[in-house]
């Protein structure tokens, strides 16, 4: 059975990025009837934080994404100490002293004399007369897996096949001196005992696969397959890590984005296929194909969400909106009509209030400076509400008769004059809607 995981860790909110490899994972493991795992890495105890972990819930719930089980790495302490102890019997696993400056300063010595900056293994050739006494002088040590330095390889389900030579690569830290299991053991035991059959994560994971694969061999694990899928930039092609703050799926949500857009966005950006608006994460499972993503870095621009957002608003009945509606201020007894005039007009749900502003207020127009005077006598032309359908046509008609303007020169300073936007509604739909009689903003 094919059996996937999303392994978030619970230091801050889920952004953008993270939800590739979630999604990705997810429609593995249900295109093929499998299980679809949900792994809290929270053995950072001073980091991890719990409401992080609701915030997890949330978004993955908010998207559609459905777990089969909830892991809790805090909750794996013992299988990690056991996997330690079984490594350091087998010689895999071993105790070493050096300090963060120590460690950089042999970095910078071997990249000086033109050698790859890998870790030289000293530790190996210490007694153990010598390590208590360390241990005494310094009261921690960290530990290292020993690498077999012999040429890694494997089939990548993006990437194509991967070679990494072992040699190259130092031996990675288990285990921190603060007694602290870091991300490498604990990932590498979790897929083993829970028999994950199919990883899908970031480029950035690439050298950790080639160590996390002799770590699997070494406890007697079958290697999954892996598939690593290219980081996204920004529109520009910069770097996208440092505005993932601004891009966390919280604030996508805060600010009105439809849960559809993402996933139908981010089930194709990287791909050969079209980005397709989908109705359901069933419908984005569906037609979802792990080999069309490449290398290549993927632009990432949160203005796409936009378009995708108002095509799935401008689909939904009033019935699934009415809450939304509610929360803008607007009475119900025009909610249906007022969402059958703004639907078509609005790019997220965070628009709606913006709108109601303009006909329960009447206060929300402006005019160019050119325009001042022709809307100040479009205005005396115009009566007090209630408004019908009919009304704008009489109004347009009047002040057309009574300035002479037609066309764009007539219709859109007053489009301005009523709404301040250069588009909108239809005007003859807006009209009947207004609380109050227009006017310019102050």
């Amino acid at each position: 059975m094919t059996t996937t995981r999303f392994a978030p860790s619970p230091t801050g909110w889920l952004h953008i990025g993270n939800l590739r490899a979630a999604l990705f994972n997810y429609a593995i493991a249900r295109q093929s009837g499998g299980t679809f795992i949900l792994r809290i890495d929270d053995t950072d105890a001073e980091r991890s934080k719990p409401e992080f972990i609701e915030g997890i819930f949330e978004d993955l719930g908010w998207l559609g994404l459905s777990w089969d089980r909830v892991e809790k790495q805090s909750d794996r302490l013992d299988r990690y100490m056991a996997a330690k102890e079984k490594l350091i019997g087998m010689g895999r696993l071993y105790e070493c002293f050096e300090t963060p400056v120590e460690l950089d300063l042999k970095r910078k010595k071997q990249l000086n004399m033109g050698k790859p900056p890998v870790y030289d293994r000293a530790a190996l050739e210490l007694s153990d007369e010598e390590k208590d006494r360390l241990r005494a002088e310094r009261g921690g040590s960290h530990w290292r897996f020993l690498l077999d330095r012999e040429r890694i390889e494997w089939e990548d389900g993006i990437l194509g096949p991967i070679s990494i030579d072992a040699a190259s690569v130092s031996d990675p830290v288990l285990i921190k001196d603060s007694g602290q299991v870091l991300y490498t053991l604990a990932s590498v035991v979790d897929d083993v005992e829970m028999g994950v059959t199919d990883i899908v994560r970031g480029s950035d994971h690439v050298t950790n696969t080639a160590t996390q694969i002799q770590i699997i061999e070494a406890l007697g694990g079958t290697v999954p397959r892996f598939a690593h899928h290219s980081l996204l930039t920004g529109p520009e092609g910069e770097a996208l890590s440092k505005r993932l703050g601004t891009l966390s799926l919280r604030d996508l949500r805060a600010e009105g984005i439809a849960p559809e857009a993402v996933i139908s966005l981010m089930a194709r950006l990287g791909s050969s296929e079209p980005v397709e608006l989908r109705a359901s994460i069933d419908e984005v499972v569906a037609g979802f194909k792990l080999d069309t993503f490449g290398p290549a870095p993927t632009k990432f621009d949160k203005a796409d969400l936009g378009p995708l957002t108002a095509r799935v608003l401008a689909a939904r009945p009033y019935q699934e909106v009415a809450e939304a509606i509610a929360d803008a201020g607007v009475p119900a007894d025009l909610g249906p009509r007022f969402w059958e005039m703004v639907r078509e007009n609005i790019a997220t749900m965070g628009d709606l209030a913006p709108w109601w502003e303009v006909i329960s207020t009447g206060r929300a127009g402006r005019a160019e400076a050119e325009d001042e005077a022709f809307v100040t006598e479009a205005f005396s032309l115009l009566g007090e509400p209630p408004y019908g359908p009919e009304t704008w046509g009489e109004w347009t008609a009047a002040v057309k008769e009574a300035s002479g303007r037609k066309g764009k020169g007539l219709f859109m300073p007053l489009r301005r004059a009523v709404t301040g936007r250069d588009r909108g509604p239809e005007m003859a739909d807006l009209l009947p809607l207004m609380q109050v009689k227009p006017g310019l903003k102050g």
